[in-house]
């Protein structure tokens, strides 16, 4: 077991040596002051951009100095999944002395890139962000930072630093055997487009591979832009349903969505299980709350955000392979048939 290791952090030195011009004239670039060419400012930019320098804004501190701050990076707000996995993180850091401020993405990869160069900037004591897919400016900023980086919810990938999460590619293909036990052979799939949600890409990925496994094609599929949310899964299941009656089994890529087409399915009498089958993924509350309940998948939400705060505590070791993954638990609910254990 080791724990994590800080590394050095770049200083204006680096970026002085790397832009071929003095350490006083870097300072007045990046502060924006003084009188200093177009030239010299672009290569200096440049060249702090490709190091993935970040300035410390502690005032009068030393390079090293750091803030009782956990910058935690989440790309949403509105979905349901991330305050589970905040309040993970929140009751981990209570008697820490740490404190997690928060950065929102909107799944843009520019728009993480001005949040982390933000909080980097105030020089916190570790980072913990969701995915593991970051533009090259980012990962050069969290390579360079000399930070604990903590980056949650997927395995599916090679991290910077440390990894907390679970596979979304076994999450889907056990999704698609536990759907093939059960005798479902003409499916659908409905989701989100997939450009920048990159763990629901692989949950379609996984889910397709399991199906293929069985012999058995995915038939259908249906996606949207923008937030889920019960009107949109509706809207959807019906959109499919018409296009592809004979459909058995929808897999929706979040609950909300699910949980939108099991009210249609609900509301047109549907016979669930038995006409057809539906399974949404995350395993939120919002499903207790249904008069049935939805087949899901728990993604170990509140588990993740605990584990990576305590890493970036300082409270837990990991294993060599810096990698912590967590199983994602199969949900039965109500809305398949009797599957295999």
């Amino acid at each position: 077991m080791t724990t994590l290791r800080p590394r050095r952090p770049l200083t204006l030195r680096d970026v002085s040596e790397a832009s071929g011009v003095s350490e006083m004239t870097v300072s007045r670039v990046l502060r924006n002051r003084g009188d200093v060419s177009a030239a010299t400012r672009e290569k200096v930019l440049t060249a702090a951009k490709t190091l993935g320098y970040v300035p410390n804004k502690i005032a009068g501190g030393l390079a090293s100095q750091r803030v009782n701050l956990v910058a935690v990076v989440i790309p949403s707000l509105s979905n349901l999944v991330f305050p589970d996995v905040l309040g993970g993180i929140s009751a981990e850091l209570d008697d820490t002395g740490l404190q997690p401020v928060i950065g929102v993405t909107n799944y843009s990869p520019a728009r993480e890139e001005m949040v982390l160069y933000d909080m980097l900037s105030w020089r916190p004591s570790g980072v913990i962000l969701a995915g593991l897919e970051h533009s090259a400016a980012a990962r050069a900023m969290l390579t360079s930072s000399g930070l604990p980086v903590v980056e949650i919810m997927d395995t599916d990938g090679d991290g910077i630093d440390t990894i907390v999460g679970i596979s979304h590619k076994r999450a889907g293909r056990e999704m698609a055997r536990r759907i093939v036990a059960a005798g479902y052979r003409r499916i659908g799939f409905v989701g989100t487009h997939m450009p920048e949600d990159h763990r629901a890409r692989k949950r379609l990925v996984g889910f397709e591979e399991g199906l293929a496994a069985a012999g058995v094609p995915l038939e259908a599929r249906e996606y949207y832009q923008g937030g889920s949310s019960l009107l949109k899964g509706r809207e959807l299941t019906e959109r499919i349903l018409t296009r592809a009656p004979n459909l058995d089994f929808l897999y929706y890529s979040n609950d909300m969505i699910g949980a939108g087409g099991l009210l249609y399915c609900l509301d047109r009498n549907y016979d669930i299980p038995n006409r057809i089958g539906l399974a949404g993924f995350n395993g939120v509350d919002l499903l207790d709350g249904l008069p049935v309940r939805l087949t899901t998948t728990d993604a170990r939400r509140v588990e993740i955000g605990r584990r990576a705060a305590r890493l970036v505590a300082g409270k837990d070791a990991l294993p060599e392979n810096r990698i912590v993954e967590m199983v994602p638990t199969f949900m039965p609910g109500q809305t398949i048939r009797d599957t295999l254990s």
